[in-house]
């Protein structure tokens, strides 16, 4: 048996070409981490970081010898073997040819050493089509991240090899469309885009490839300050002096008529949205059309459907006038969900710009809005977080004009109403979706293809899938009646399978009989998930009280999936025993494990599964016990975050929201999981939102609440979760005050002032600021500490300093008086930052440093990166240079290792810019293009300001005028509409300079006139 292993796309084996199921997503995984070594040994040790990308992980080593051992076992039938070797370590004893990726290596290295062009093509063309779609498709850890990285460019340089050798050969003419895609995905790649200017010279377009010469001159200079190579600069010249050595050779083989291996059609460029949604008239905020690949992984477990697959490729995979939509329609549980993520793998290819996914939950409690679909969406396809628009209609716009020239396939699974997905179907003509739901939605346009129940025989395979067809066919009579007594509903043959297999000692008789008993309830409930009730009540029944009671209140759990803590707290008891609870439901497959993150398991319920175990709960479990379970939820989470936002110590609010959390997990549990605070919220974030809005939405008590928003502040922050934080928080104010509950408004009025002043909304900022002083009133300074200091930051920022100073003092004397060291520590910098841009640069000097001892004796980093950042600032101020390096290397080390890439940007920028006046020009202006592009991510438009001032600084520096003019233009119009006074000055000297240095002494003049009015003002 001829067995080979993938990893250039899904992790997969096939023996004989037809695949083998080796087991779920994590063994799969591990499958994958020997793969990359095959026939090498790896440790024990190595093999977890890579899974699970933690060493530290509980139970890792445990859990890793139950995975190797299930792969011995299924890897065994043809002699392959996971050996044991000295020092710890397994090895994967296969002969890496076997491999693709390593397949892949050595069909390149051949070709690199093949005796002609035309060995060459072949052996390039057998290399890339080993790849599958991304490597390890599906998997997210930081390990196998970086080796899809590695792979990614290995596959960009075998593309560029095989191009080389087709313009050698004379295929110009078939290439054109090929290398536009590979130039706009990679363009500052000058080997690409000499492909293509040489390909469209010799196509005699000869006008177009001198303009993707400018485009890629212009975008060399704009990004990184720098001119052309001498290759790509040689080969400008000999197109504009027709050098008869760019003829193409005569050709010796015919051209290809398919399309290269691992290329992309072209991509579509667009320009970057404004807050609206319109898209603008400015150079693009990202470097490269992304392809997104959101589905799902593919299913190993999957029967039947092949007419109806036939009908998907040939309705999606042929040539179409315009997008296509097909409605997939049925029962629930008839595997609808399974058949749209089949199908979408199988026609990846048909859309190389890549596949989007939602689940829009449509028929649970908590069903998907579009808005935030299209966040997703938008994102995934390579809009940058702050340059999402904040409505709706922007959204909808900016999504169908992304994919107007694109070839993507968009999923939307689980719809109820065609009011949920119209806002999400493109309208371009190359684009189809596949919307997946259990009603007929007559009022969606489209194709339709109803799934109906599996037939018999098709059943059958399922059955024996799950247990293996010895057990199947020694009583094969049993197993149709099962099939049979499902009525051939896939969901209620798995979940009878599933039971059988968790139990290989049951005979099929015992299920079969119980079934047999529920004949006349399956025969009258016929449609929908009532069709499964019996076979879900048949494992319920076998549970016992304590684990029905467990399930049942799961159901409660708000989002998709959750840990092990939170069924802790719902049950009122500890971590330890609420795993042994999961491991029971998981025993029975009532609950899966979806996922390992960073912080260990979680778990989800499958829709239909949650229908059935809330029915129960609402018999069995009384009202008031399931109110104080989510009463007890909601104090768990509320704990958490506190303690992870205090760990992390970014803010300064200085209010512990420990005091409104009427429950905690113990100390030692809450260490455990908080052990790396940023990761566990990063796992929780979306549960910890959907557990504040069930809060909200259950009514009461508003304050604990309001409470969880405020704690998740930091962590919104760190994170740049700007989306997020602004709807929950704004959602949670106007809870508060429909309450009259003015401590809680007071605490979000202030955090959504940090978070507007973060988005340079100015007015807004000072207003939550001025709402949160008004509600604070006759408070102590705990409540009026922090707020204070934020309205005097607004005010600096705005150059009103008399009023910056004024609050700033007042702030510090508050948060001295209540003991807020991070405040306090804020209010001194703000201080310091206003002696800084009045030029009193030695007592800014003596506050800064202040500022640093403070926040280290007390721990509080983010004050040590600040105060860092402004030293580094004097030290600029003064001339030397050097010291102001140091000190923004050190900041951004801190704020980088905090996660806070915001803060490390700040750093970053400045960093560039005194590197330039250094001399290390080109570090310098790497270091500003990279800040460039990251303040445009995030939406900050002060932090892109400065950029651009210093880049200006920076060209001219270089006696540059021309692109020096063009950076300090666009730097005086952001800081004009921020209303950034101080700062608009400074941009207006720059501008005033570069006009001087290109000749237009008059526009230099008007310009340095317009910055002494704004001065004096």
């Amino acid at each position: 048996m001829a067995t080979r292993f993938g990893i250039l796309g899904t992790i997969e084996v096939r023996r004989d070409g037809v695949p083998v199921d080796v087991g779920h997503a994590m063994q799969r995984r591990v499958l994958a981490a020997l793969l990359v070594d095959a026939d090498r040994p790896v440790s024990a040790d190595a093999l977890v970081d890579r899974v699970w990308g933690n060493t530290e992980m509980a139970n890792g080593r445990r859990t890793l010898y139950g995975y190797l051992s299930r792969l011995r076992h299924v890897l065994a039938a043809d002699g392959t073997a996971i050996t044991r070797e000295r020092g710890g370590g397994y090895r994967l004893a296969v002969e890496p040819s076997v491999v693709d990726a390593h397949r892949f290596r050595e069909l390149s290295a051949k070709a690199r050493q093949a005796s002609g062009d035309g060995q060459a093509e072949a052996l390039w063309r057998e290399a890339l089509a080993l790849w599958r779609g991304s490597a390890f498709t599906g998997v997210d850890t930081p390990w196998f991240n970086a080796q899809r990285h590695l792979l990614d460019g290995e596959r960009l340089a075998a593309q560029l090899e095989l191009a080389d050798v087709r313009l050698r050969l004379a295929q110009h003419d078939t290439m054109v469309s090929e290398l536009t895609a590979r130039a706009e995905a990679y363009p500052l790649d000058e080997r690409a885009i000499g492909q293509l200017i040489l390909a469209l010279y010799r196509c005699e377009r000869q006008a177009e490839a001198l303009e993707v010469y400018e485009r890629a001159r212009r975008r060399l200079a704009d990004e990184l300050g720098v001119d052309p190579g001498s290759a790509l600069r040689r080969l400008h010249e000999q197109i504009l002096t027709a050098d008869p050595q760019l003829a193409a050779p005569r050709s010796t083989a015919p051209p290809p008529t398919t399309r290269p291996a691992g290329t992309t059609r072209p991509a579509t460029v667009t320009k970057p949205p404004d807050k609206s949604g319109t898209v603008a008239n400015a150079a693009p905020h990202v470097a490269r059309q992304l392809a997104p690949r959101l589905l799902p992984a593919d299913l190993s477990l999957f029967v039947g459907r092949d007419a109806e697959t036939d009908e998907v490729r040939r309705l999606l995979g042929e040539e179409r006038p315009g997008p296509v939509t097909l409605l997939v329609t049925g029962p629930a549980g008839v595997g609808k969900t399974a058949f749209a993520v089949r199908t979408g793998h199988l026609l990846a290819s048909c859309f190389p710009d890549g596949q989007l996914h939602a689940d829009l939950r449509g028929f649970g409690d908590d069903p998907a809005e579009p808005f935030t679909v299209l966040g997703t969406f938008l994102r995934a396809l390579g809009i940058p977080g702050g340059a999402v628009p904040a409505e709706l209609t922007g959204r909808v716009h900016l999504y169908r004009t992304l994919l107007a020239g694109r070839q993507t396939l968009v999923v939307l699974d689980n719809a109820a109403s065609a009011q949920q997905v119209g806002d999400l179907l493109p309208s371009g003509v190359r684009c189809a979706t596949i919307v997946t739901s259990r009603t007929t939605m007559a009022e969606l346009n489209g194709r339709r293809l109803p799934l109906d129940v599996l037939d018999p025989t098709r059943g059958l395979d399922l059955l024996r899938e799950m247990l293996g067809r010895d057990r199947t066919d020694a009583d094969s009579g049993s197993a149709r009646s099962i099939v049979e007594t499902c009525g051939g509903l896939p969901l209620a043959v798995w979940v009878a399978g599933a039971r059988l297999a968790a139990r290989p000692h049951w005979p099929l008789a015992k299920v079969a009989r119980a079934l047999a008993d529920e004949q006349r309830k399956l025969d009258e409930l016929a449609v929908g998930h009532i069709a499964v009730r019996a076979s879900l009540q048949l494992t319920y029944q076998q549970m016992s009280t304590a684990t029905q009671h467990a399930l049942g209140l799961i159901t409660h759990l708000p989002g998709p999936s959750f840990a092990p803590w939170a069924l802790a707290s719902l049950l009122d008891t500890g971590l330890p025993e609420a795993e042994a609870v999961l491991d029971d439901l998981v025993e029975v497959h009532l609950v899966q494990t979806c996922s390992v993150n960073a912080t260990g398991f979680r778990y989800q319920l499958h829709d239909l599964i949650r229908l059935f175990a809330r029915e129960c709960a609402e018999k069995d479990i009384p009202e008031r016990e399931r109110t104080d379970a989510l009463t007890r939820l909601l104090g768990a989470s509320l704990h958490l975050a506190d303690l992870a936002a205090d760990t992390l110590s970014v803010d300064f609010q200085g209010i512990s929201q420990l005091d409104l959390a009427s429950w905690q997990p113990a100390p030692a549990e809450a260490d455990q999981l908080l052990a790396d605070p940023l990761a566990w919220f990063n796992d929780e974030r979306q549960f910890l939102i959907a557990v504040a809005e069930q809060a909200l939405d259950r009514g009461g008590g508003v304050a604990p609440a309001a409470g969880l928003a405020t704690a998740l502040t930091t962590l919104f922050q760190v994170g740049s979760h700007f989306d997020d934080w602004e709807r929950l928080q704004n959602r949670a104010l106007k809870a508060a005050l429909s309450s009259s509950d003015r401590h809680s408004a007071a605490k979000i009025h202030r955090c959504l002032g940090e978070l507007t002043t973060i988005l340079d909304r100015y007015p807004e900022a000072l207003d939550h600021f001025e709402q949160a002083l008004l509600l604070a009133e006759g408070e102590g300074p705990t409540y009026r500490a922090s707020a204070t200091a934020g309205l005097a930051y607004v005010h600096r920022l705005l150059g009103q300093y008399s009023s910056a100073v004024f609050h700033f003092e007042e702030a510090a004397e508050l948060a001295e008086s209540a003991g807020n060291v991070n405040c306090l520590v804020y209010a001194t910098n703000g201080l310091g930052v206003i002696d800084l841009e009045q030029d009193r640069v030695e007592a800014a000097i003596a506050r800064f440093t202040k500022c640093l001892r403070v926040s280290r004796v007390a721990g509080y980093r983010p004050g040590e990166a600040q105060a860092l950042r402004c030293l580094g600032q004097s030290h600029r101020a003064l001339g030397d240079h050097p010291a102001a390096a140091d000190a923004y290397r050190r900041a951004v080390a801190i704020s980088e290792d905090l996660g806070d890439r915001l803060s490390a940007t700040h750093a970053t920028c400045w960093l560039g810019d005194v590197l330039v006046r250094q001399g290390e020009h080109r570090e310098g202006r790497r270091l500003l293009a990279r800040s460039l592009w990251t303040y445009r991510e995030f939406g900050n438009l002060w932090g892109e300001a400065a950029t651009l001032y210093a880049l200006a600084e920076a060209q001219l520096a270089v006696g540059r005028p021309g692109p020096a003019r063009r950076r300090a233009e666009a730097a005086v119009r952001l800081w004009r509409q921020i209303g950034s006074s101080r700062w608009l000055a400074v941009g207006l000297d720059t501008l005033a300079e570069a006009y001087a240095l290109s000749g237009n002494h008059t526009a230099a003049a008007r310009s340095r006139e317009e910055a002494e009015e704004v001065r004096k003002h």
